[in-house]
């Protein structure tokens, strides 16, 4: 690799934790990374397959492989989506097929289908565990991955596997590329009336950061966006409302249509390929659901009592719409304002008036990090002298009685190059086979503040890096032999379980009472506050159940299209297709529309929440069981951290998923907490 003498992707990086340097990191970097770290994945695989070794030597090889191509992928995919310049988009377009080919070369690899399955059917005794998991997982894999189809199926698998990642990377191109155009820009500060001092000032600076002059609201990746609940001005609503829902479905260069229905037909000719009904079938079939019948059961199940909540909640909040003169009918753009209204008046709890308690350095370190430090005994030492991967991301060692156990990343604010959302990713796996301990990033989009002013959050961006940081734990605490167990390397429908039950945290009282201070005055806030906030939990859960299964339903209805059905489908008729599938599933609700619309889906047409959407609720049965089980046993305390780390969070998909919340509950979750906790056990 000579070629590479000079790259930095060459050799495992020498920085703590193995972070890669991302100070040496530049764009031109990742072709020939890509070019080397290809070959040398096929040499070794070679090599592996005519060796003479038993199974465990040859697995544990097998885990070895390909860490010069995985060193550089990890990188670069976490770089496209925080810091999306020209150059990465352009790299992304050549190498995401040429990528997706490679790594089907090495599944669908005849020496290696083989070799596995030869193993499967005469596992030795002492392969251990993991090892027994692992074989069953590559088993498997291979027959889902086409290996057992034809030279001609395989031919065939190729071509889908290579358009589809060119197709999903062109769709988020252009969805950022549309939410970016689309920042609502105001001319007349009066017109964000009642967004609040600190509220123009973000919308001022962001149109200075654009070069721009006025006031620039830009826009966040669900379809509602968190100014609705503050501004006054109704025309102000809908322009940004509308603004929203337009993303991907205008005409123009970065309209998105034809190309998730592209996206949705490939999908469904490739499970009809590997055996499957449809792309939802094959995707569920490896989830801990099972099938598709389980998995959109409970979706339909929930969504009766959800819209007729939803339905009782508009009719409050229209009283309160013609109430302030307004006239009837209430529409999707009035929700958020007069719901935020409905919630002041019943808890007390006023959005922006609570936003100087939440600030953001406060909630980090006294918040999260102290329920961390509380629940598994962590602490955070912050290393402003590494390198980081974007201006503004802050890195943290994270350590336990035993040691140091891993870096933490934070990259809060919100940026043109970044996508939309908030997530969790990786940079490093934890294994001790590999001797790797986790470097695991958070990412969220918070509005970057005014020069001088301190970074408020909304109870909604509270709540997210909580969340956001139980996917970070799950990661950290990671206690495994082979990297591809680690962490969050679990089914979909069970990774949000942790990153939820952590949401859940936030607005306990002794959590609350350790961050929420206020921004000048350090004053705790209110006891009426604290009150409202947990009593307004269950408030609007109507809407918010009802958006968020039209979303996921809608998921399905894409994902169980049938081979041919959108020949000849026009991107007009994505709308009608849309509208289709939301009323048959009983959640068409004008007021109420989707989390995402499919135009700007990025969880399932650009992301890898295909047809797994529902994984949200299917997570929170077990999320809201745990919590039950935390209450009954005494609350946030270490003992039951400790049994949760060593049960489940540092077990990743070493097990069963499923087992693994039967050792740590002592039984399979039971769905009546959810229905409490959702307001649907009395609907």
């Amino acid at each position: 690799m000579s070629e590479l003498t000079d790259n930095p992707f060459a050799a495992p990086s020498d920085l703590p934790f193995g972070l890669p340097p991302f100070d040496r990191i530049r764009a031109e970097h990742y072709a020939p990374a890509f070019e080397a770290g290809i070959a040398a994945h096929l040499a070794e695989l070679d090599e592996l397959l005519a060796a003479d070794l038993g199974a465990t030597g040859f697995l544990e090889g097998l885990e070895r492989t390909g860490a010069l191509l995985g060193r550089a992928e990890a990188v670069f995919f976490n770089l496209v989506g925080t810091d999306a310049d020209d150059d990465l988009r352009a790299l992304q377009a050549e190498w995401s097929p040429r990528l997706a080919a490679h790594h089907d070369a090495v599944r669908l690899d005849p020496r290696l289908v083989a070799r596995v399955a030869a193993l499967h059917e005469d596992p030795p005794a002492d392969l251990g565990a993991e090892g027994l998991r692992l074989l069953d997982e590559l088993h498997r894999a291979a027959a889902r991955s086409g290996a057992l189809l034809d030279p001609e199926g395989q031919a065939r698998l190729r071509e889908l596997n290579a358009e589809l990642s060119a197709l999903t990377t062109r769709f988020d191109t252009e969805l950022l590329a549309d939410t970016n155009d689309l920042a609502v820009l105001f001319a007349d500060e009066d017109d964000l009336e009642g967004l609040g001092a600190a509220g123009v000032a973000r919308a001022r600076a962001a149109a200075a950061a654009r070069g721009q002059d006025g006031y620039l609201v830009p826009l966040v990746l669900p379809t509602g966006q968190p100014v609705l609940g503050s501004l006054r001005r109704r025309q102000s609503r809908e322009r940004v409302h509308r603004a929203s829902v337009s993303r991907g479905g205008r005409g123009g260069e970065h309209d998105t249509r034809a190309v998730l229905q592209r996206i949705a037909a490939l999908r469904a000719d490739r499970a009809a390929l590997l055996g499957y009904r449809d792309h939802a079938s094959w995707v569920v079939a490896d989830e801990t659901a099972g099938d598709v019948e389980a998995a959109v059961g409970m979706l339909r199940r929930l969504a009766p009592p959800a819209v007729a909540n939803a339905r009782r909640e508009a009719e409050e909040l229209t009283a309160l719409l013609v109430a302030d003169g307004e006239q009837a009918p209430l529409q999707p753009w009035d929700w958020s304002y007069y719901d935020e209204r409905l919630r002041q008046q019943r808890f007390a709890v006023d959005a922006e008036a609570l936003r100087p308690y939440f600030e953001l350095e406060r909630v980090l370190v006294d918040g999260v990090f102290a329920t961390a430090t509380a629940l598994y005994g962590l602490t955070f030492a912050e290393r402003p002298d590494l390198p980081v991967p974007s201006a503004g991301v802050r890195s943290f060692v994270v350590s336990d009685e035993d040691g140091e156990i891993g870096l933490y990343l934070f990259d809060p604010y919100a940026r043109d190059a970044k996508r939309g959302g908030a997530w969790m990713s990786s940079f490093v796996d934890q294994s001790r086979l590999l001797g790797t301990r986790p470097v695991v990033v958070n990412c969220l989009n918070v509005p970057r503040p005014a020069p001088g002013d301190p970074t408020l959050l909304t109870v909604d961006e509270v709540e997210t890096l909580f969340h956001e940081f139980g996917h970070t734990l799950h990661g950290l605490l990671s206690d495994v032999h082979l990297p591809t167990f680690s962490g969050t390397n679990v089914p979909r429908d069970f990774v949000e379980f942790p990153s939820q039950v952590n949401e859940f945290w936030g607005f306990e009282p002794e959590v609350l009472a350790g961050y929420a201070r206020h921004v000048d005055t350090g004053e705790p806030l209110p006891a009426q506050a604290v009150a409202g906030l947990r009593a307004a939990r269950n408030h609007g859960q109507g809407f918010s159940t009802t958006e968020y299964l039209a979303a996921a339903l809608l998921d399905q209805a894409w994902h169980r299209v049938a081979p041919g059905e959108l020949d000849g489908a026009a991107p007009e008729d994505v709308a009608g297709f849309e509208a289709g599938a939301l009323a048959e599933a009983g959640v068409a609700l004008g007021t109420v529309p989707p989390r995402y619309r499919s135009t700007y889906f990025h969880h399932v047409f650009g992301g890898g929440y295909a047809a797994a959407y529902y994984s949200y609720v299917w997570s929170e049965v077990l999320d809201a069981d745990t919590v039950e089980w935390f209450a009954e046993n005494g609350g946030l305390r270490r003992e039951n951290g400790d049994h949760f780390r060593r049960t489940l969070l540092a077990r990743g998909g070493s097990v069963d998923p499923l087992q693994a919340y039967r050792d740590f509950r002592g039984r399979d979750a039971e769905i009546a907490p959810l229905l409490r906790r959702r307001g649907l056990d009395e609907a």
